[in-house]
């Protein structure tokens, strides 16, 4: 039978070839059977090595930025020009980025995506997880860089702990700021349901008596740092993680738009708390970035969000890192 079938592929493959033949000037050739578009990413991981620790990207999901209606203190003109610069047009695709740090003895996850929070765009950093190898009960310990939804919703499913033998930690001064409901009533309409969410999302770990906030510039385990960087919301914070002299900067939401606040670093969007604090905070992560050459971990900037700030006379370019099939030391 097998011989059969393949006297008859051949015989199929002579046939096209002799009605090709007959066809003078035509271009086309025979196809047996048209390949349907995918229409899918692969697994939203990417793995490098810092030091003796292991660092793995994990995407969250990427959902359109409406930069027309966010982004402030910049005329219009200038936001279409650093767009088109970059081969973008508005909305961009913004990335959600989170990262696990595996220490050797421990497993640490920057920031959790945003869970259901965002709709369907998001809430994939669980599957990205396992795909990377890992599973959500092997995390000992989420740092957040603050609140708000799309760093916060990813702890929780279905009401329930997301990281069942995580702990969960913040700045204390961001614990304080979203989990007050009395801030609710004095902030902007629209982060009304900022609060709700932050709240919800913490509570299981607060009843399992598994949130613990930190205060300052705490050294929160070996090698991983807090750095505070406020202004985008009071206590958000950077995380400085350290492995045989390498250094790499976990910033938060210090950056929404590269192609615009890179080149101009008083863009500020409407969520920032104190736009003031958060151009300060992104002007000092900026020159400390590039002069310390750190190794940055971002939470917006496409996927997997890991490069350089490059200073570049009053601008500033970011270098992603260089693709590597497997991470190496």
């Amino acid at each position: 039978m097998k011989w059969i079938g393949r006297k008859w592929a051949m015989n199929a493959i002579a046939w096209c070839v002799f009605v090709v033949s007959l066809a003078a000037g035509m271009t086309s050739v025979c196809a047996f059977a048209a390949a349907p578009q995918v229409e899918t990413q692969g697994p939203g991981f990417y793995r490098i090595m810092l030091g003796g620790f292991e660092v793995t990207a994990l995407l969250d999901g990427t959902h359109p930025f409406p930069i027309d209606t966010v982004v402030k203190d910049v005329p219009k003109a200038e936001i279409a020009r650093d767009l088109q610069r970059d081969f973008l047009q508005a909305p961009v695709q913004g990335s959600i980025n989170a990262f696990l740090i595996n220490t050797g003895s421990k497993l640490i996850l920057i920031d959790s995506g945003a869970g259901v929070l965002y709709g369907d765009c998001c809430g994939k950093l669980p599957d990205n997880l396992r795909a990377a190898g890992y599973q959500p009960e092997q995390i000992d310990e989420v740092l957040l860089t603050h609140l708000h939804k799309d760093h916060v919703g990813g702890i929780v499913s279905n009401g329930r702990m997301a990281f069942p033998n995580a702990v969960v930690r913040v700045s204390q001064v961001e614990a304080d700021y979203w989990l007050n409901p009395a801030n609710k009533s004095k902030a902007p309409a629209f982060l009304s349901t900022f609060f709700d969410a932050a709240s919800a999302s913490v509570a299981p770990y607060v009843a399992a008596g598994r949130f613990k906030p930190f205060s300052g510039d705490a050294e929160l385990d070996a090698g991983i740092r807090a750095v505070a960087l406020p202004g985008h919301t009071p206590g958000h914070t950077g995380y400085l993680v350290e492995s045989e002299s390498q250094d790499l900067l976990v910033w938060g939401d210090i950056i929404h738009v590269a192609s615009i606040q890179l080149q101009n670093p008083a863009a500020s969007v409407e969520y920032d708390t104190s736009a003031a604090d958060a151009q300060h905070s992104r002007r000092q992560a900026f020159e400390l970035a590039a002069n310390k050459r750190y190794l940055i971990g971002a939470a917006h900037v496409a996927f997997p969000g890991l490069g350089h700030i490059r200073k570049n006379g009053r601008t500033y370019d970011w270098v992603p890192v260089n693709y590597e099939a497997a991470p190496g030391r």
